[in-house]
């Protein structure tokens, strides 16, 4: 079948200025799911990055064992224990837990730091088969995705995913080179067949939804570090949960993200960059996009 000639899309879109009457849940409850004992961080980046996004609302459902840690990291998000295995994971009986807490929700972002296991394929699985929540499945979401990849299609609400080479590889059946050799035409073919909202990482992070394509001209290689990911999918999480459809949610996500990247490179280089600088670059990163300005930090 042949691959799907996109639309290029060069203009990033703006969210709206907000209402002067406006409240905390105008602005979307975004859920994280996120974390595992070892990989409690990548909890609480992506939480943040849902809060630094705009998100009204943010709570983060972790295996009980790291609760207190992701607790911790953050006062303005709340928490939600649920069950775990041995190893500190997800467990089986988080998946009704967590399609009971999505009830309440406005998004979910789903993978980050939760560590591979029969519990969080599980989990994985109740998402995808129970819920029609804007979902945004990154790391072990997609890990845990290839042996149901025909329930993504068939599901009701919209998807991002948001993998690296590596990622997209494990979903494709492919090697890294392949992907990185066919990029624009794998990501473009792969959001069209399952219909999803595909974020391929990497220099020139590609955004399609298999008729639409916009190529990242943001970010820079001091964002190859730990964590950085998981910023990215929180953000993108609070896009969606302000009302942006979702190709326009991980397009300005992504280009947000890159630019976070680039300002914080600019103030500290990119050698010493870690996750958590953007996190503090992207108030910055938003205020010269809504003003149409070249980013700087003050």
């Amino acid at each position: 079948m042949p691959t799907p000639t996109p639309d290029i899309v060069r203009e990033v879109p703006h969210l709206a200025p907000r209402d002067l009457d406006a409240n905390k849940g105008d602005f979307g409850r975004v859920l994280i799911v996120a974390g595992s004992r070892g990989m409690s961080g990548a909890a609480v980046l992506c939480a943040a990055a849902a809060l630094r996004g705009g998100g009204g609302l943010v709570r983060v459902a972790v295996p009980e064992c790291i609760l207190p840690i992701v607790a911790a990291g953050n006062p303005c998000y709340m928490t939600v224990p649920l069950p775990e295995d041995n190893d500190g994971r997800l467990s089986s009986d988080a998946g009704q837990e967590l399609v009971e807490s999505m009830n309440q929700s406005t998004v979910a972002a789903v993978g980050p730091g939760l560590g591979r296991g029969d519990g969080v394929s599980s989990v994985v699985r109740a998402v995808l088969e129970k819920t029609t929540l804007p979902l945004v499945i990154d790391a072990d979401g997609l890990n845990a995705l290839p042996p149901f990849l025909d329930l993504l299609k068939r599901r009701q609400g919209p998807c991002v995913l948001t993998p690296h080479p590596g990622e997209f590889a494990r979903l494709l059946g492919c090697d890294v080179p392949n992907v990185q050799a066919h990029r624009e035409e794998l990501a473009v073919r792969f959001a069209a067949d399952h219909g999803v909202v595909l974020v391929l990482k990497g220099r020139h992070t590609l955004v399609s939804d298999g008729r639409r394509l916009y190529v990242n001209d943001t970010g820079n290689p001091g964002m190859a570090t730990g964590g950085t990911g998981d910023v990215l999918t929180g953000l993108t999480a609070a896009l969606l949960g302000q009302g942006l459809e979702p190709f326009a949610a991980a397009q300005l996500a992504v280009y947000l993200h890159g630019s976070a990247g680039d300002l914080a490179r600019d103030a500290m280089g990119e050698t010493s960059l870690i996750a958590a600088d953007l996190l503090e670059s992207l108030p910055y990163a938003f205020m010269a996009h809504a003003a149409d300005q070249t980013p700087s930090r003050h």
